[in-house]
């Protein structure tokens, strides 16, 4: 996938304005939610509400990486907006997320928020230590920006055509 630098740099940018904020408004899967939203131009990008209680792997229960499910968020809203067929859009939505989870598997080499990080964040201690050590500003910030890298071309309606053809399971 040829990735515009442009789009790419804009989306990161955005992630990075959400999630690197002092007072810790968003969690990893809002902060991929708003920049993406933002990026393919949907309704209310700053918008992070659907993705509250995914953070930390689903309300901190160290499960899917909430950068991976703020992006099918995303993906899914795209999806819809774009693909009249809504039983076809949520196969493109679920088929262009489970990519972007075989990517970040063979990246991170897991996509659970547990094996991730060292921390079991439901329990509050171990939450303020891993806040206090700013291991979310690097090790979750990469995650992060490498889930709205991958997916930053979509914003282009032509890179979306290009991608859902390299799917043979939607024809």
């Amino acid at each position: 996938m040829n990735e515009n630098p442009t789009v790419s740099g804009r989306a990161v940018a955005a992630a990075r304005a959400a999630f690197l904020r002092d007072d810790n408004y968003y969690g990893c899967a809002e902060s991929t939610l708003v920049a993406l939203q933002s990026i393919f131009s949907l309704p209310n990008p700053e918008d992070s509400s659907a993705a509250m209680a995914l953070n930390g792997g689903i309300a901190y229960s160290g499960g899917m990486c909430g950068a991976i499910s703020g992006a099918a968020l995303a993906l899914g809203k795209l999806a819809e907006l774009r693909i009249n067929d809504h039983q076809l859009a949520k196969k493109a939505a679920r088929l262009l997320t489970q990519q972007l989870i075989a990517d970040f598997k063979t990246e991170f080499s897991s996509a659970n928020c547990r094996d991730l990080i060292p921390y079991d964040i439901s329990i509050p201690s171990e939450h303020d230590a891993f806040i206090s050590g700013n291991l979310w500003r690097t090790t979750c910030m990469r995650q992060i920006e490498f889930s709205v890298k991958k997916l930053a071309s979509l914003a282009d309606e032509r890179a979306w055509e290009q991608r859902l053809a390299t799917l043979p399971e939607l024809a």
